[in-house]
């Protein structure tokens, strides 16, 4: 009874009696299960490892023969029947086909194809590398060209040293590389008689290197033999390996297309896995020292044996140090969590040591701080988004623009200039209409444009000597999306501060092009006074300061329409969008906005 008691009541009886139970049997049964089943689930795993290796290249081969077939189609050309069955051909026709061939290489990408041939029985025929050609020997000596000619339907498959015999029947030589050469025959489309062959050459740089550099175990290899078991395949190996591969006989060994099995030899034993390609016929062989492939289940064997020794050892003896860890900052980081919980985000634990309940501890104090710089961010964000939106709608509608604007309506009434009251009745009207856009934040670039040139048309009548305008966007991006009140403000910044203070007449130019497929950059350039380089250095830090910390005099200098568009895009897009400025003194002004292409 009483230490049935001290265990209730206590955490740390309970977790000495959970560490009697849950050490002592599971650590029994897992090492004895462990020792029996290790060795069969690593050495498997490592078996089934060599496997995929070979079903890698056999998957490779198959897609390549296959993809590659597609290329017989050109036996079913007219163009090409009628070349193999003629005895003259024209340059175009020989022309068509080579664009054919062309074509066929452009569709599929074929980039291991080394040669397309076309060959009739009399010798004549065409290739990509030779053009129009006339063979010196009989084509039907060609033992492959036998074959296709008594089994017309098949297709043959040769491996490199088949290929070199039918290069030097055909002249074509590959000096730094071995060729596979895919034949088929060529019918006549209503008797189906045999009337010339198809030959595509194919490099096996491929097979050679993964022959050659992928290996199994540390001393394992990969060779590949052909239909008949002879090797067409094999990587620089020892002479003993050499001669194995030669004498070996598998085919008493082989109960499917796809299997691993053990060799005997007279040295070491030797593990094969082998799988066969559907599409060639060829087998791919792997073969490696049966200690390399189990000698990593052994070693997992060994570390299992001795994990479950110390585990029972160290268990006990660290019990105490364990508990006294765990159970105390486990209670304060419990307490703490609770405060953060009821919204006290002080609530930090100062955490001791380096194991994971401190880490735990670590994790949580920073997860406050940013929870806490989340809220201010947000809070902040808001402010900028509302004063940046509050000092849009002024700027929309600025009082000395209307009463200019009216009072150049008066005078312009008085003096009996009613189309030209009615023109800019019509532009005062439309901008308004843009401006408010039904409370949307969000407008077409031709529509921004069309409020851009409704500003300028009201200008142009009161400034008619000394401004002068051009819309150049290219149609193409007038369809997309940008915030209302963007090229206003800057065209009201290159008016006021560039062209009325020059002499002369003052032209404004809108421009936008595509910028790295993915941003569109509108422009409004000024011939205007232009920016001495310290006031324009100015104006370009300015752009990036907040602007509930502006100084309201940089309103009056140009600053705060360039800085409120600038800060709104920032608000909507980031860091990478928004205004920039470039100047030259007695020359000009550009200015720039950037946003993304959406």
């Amino acid at each position: 009874m009483r230490l049935t008691r001290w265990i209730s009541s206590s955490l740390r009886a309970k977790l000495l009696t959970m560490f009697i139970i849950l050490t002592s049997i599971p650590l029994l049964a897992v090492g004895l299960i462990s020792y029996q089943k290790s060795y069969h689930s690593i050495s498997d795993h490592s078996k089934a490892s060599s496997m995929l290796e070979a079903d890698l290249l056999v998957r490779n081969i198959d897609f390549l023969f296959n993809d590659t077939e597609r290329l017989l189609e050109l036996s079913k050309n007219p163009e090409v029947i009628h070349f193999l069955f003629s005895q003259s051909e024209t340059y175009n026709e020989a022309k068509e086909i080579l664009q054919t061939f062309e074509l066929y290489r452009e569709t599929y990408k074929y980039e291991n194809v080394l040669n397309i041939s076309l060959i009739n029985l009399y010798g004549k025929g065409i290739s990509e590398r030779k053009g129009v050609f006339q063979q010196s020997r009989n084509p039907l000596r060609n033992p492959h060209f036998q074959d296709l000619t008594r089994n017309p339907d098949s297709v043959l498959k040769i491996p490199p040293s088949g290929a070199s015999e039918y290069d030097r029947l055909d002249g074509f030589t590959y000096p730094d590389r071995n060729v596979i050469s895919i034949m088929a025959a060529v019918k006549q489309r209503i008797t189906h008689e045999v009337i010339g062959f198809i030959v595509i050459d194919l490099d096996d740089s491929f097979i050679e290197q993964f022959c050659d550099k992928v290996t199994i175990g540390k001393t394992g290899f990969f060779y590949i033999l052909d239909q008949n078991d002879t090797p067409i395949f094999v990587p620089s190996v020892s002479p003993k390996d050499s001669l194995l591969i030669h004498q070996t006989n598998l085919s008493q060994w082989q109960k499917s297309n796809r299997e691993s099995f053990v060799l005997p030899t007279d040295g070491k034993p030797k593990f094969v896995v082998y799988t066969a390609s559907q599409s060639t016929g060829w087998k791919i062989i792997g073969m490696a020292p049966l200690q390399e492939i189990v000698a990593e289940a052994n070693r997992i064997r060994q570390l299992i044996i001795i994990s479950v020794i110390l585990s029972a050892i160290f268990a006990l003896t660290l019990y105490f140090f364990l508990t006294q860890r765990i159970t105390r900052p486990m209670q304060l980081l419990q307490n703490k969590m609770r405060l953060a919980a009821s919204g006290y985000l002080e609530a930090k634990v100062k955490p001791t040591g380096r194991d994971e309940i401190a880490d735990l501890g670590k994790s949580f104090n920073i997860m406050l701080e940013k929870i806490k710089m989340l809220l201010e961010k947000s809070i902040n964000e808001q402010e900028q988004v509302q004063k940046a939106e509050l000092r849009t709608l002024q700027a929309q509608i600025n009082p000395h623009f209307l009463y200019n604007t009216l009072d150049s309506i008066i005078w312009m009434s008085e003096a009996g200039k009613s189309d030209s009251v009615v023109n800019l009745v019509k532009a005062l009207s439309r901008f308004f209409r843009i401006s408010l856009n039904k409370g949307r934040d969000w407008i077409s670039i031709k529509t921004e444009l069309e409020h851009a040139e409704s500003y300028l048309v009201i200008q142009q009548m009161r400034y008619r000597d000394i401004l002068d305008y051009e819309m150049k966007v290219p149609p193409e991006l007038l369809g997309y999306p940008i915030l209302k009140m963007t090229l206003q403000p800057l065209i009201e910044n290159a008016l006021y501060h560039g062209i009325k203070n020059k002499r002369g007449k003052g032209l404004i130019i809108v421009d936008g092009h595509i910028e790295k497929d993915n941003v569109l950059v509108l422009t409004v350039m000024d011939n205007g006074i232009g920016m001495k380089p310290e006031r324009l250095e100015y104006l370009r830090n300015h752009l990036e300061t907040p602007i509930e910390a502006s100084d309201k005099e940089d309103s009056i200098e140009g600053g705060f329409g360039l800085q409120n568009v600038h800060q709104r895009l920032r608000l909507y897009f980031g860091d990478g969008y928004g205004v920039q400025l470039e100047s030259t003194d007695g020359e000009g002004t550009q200015i720039s906005i950037r946003i993304p292409k959406k």
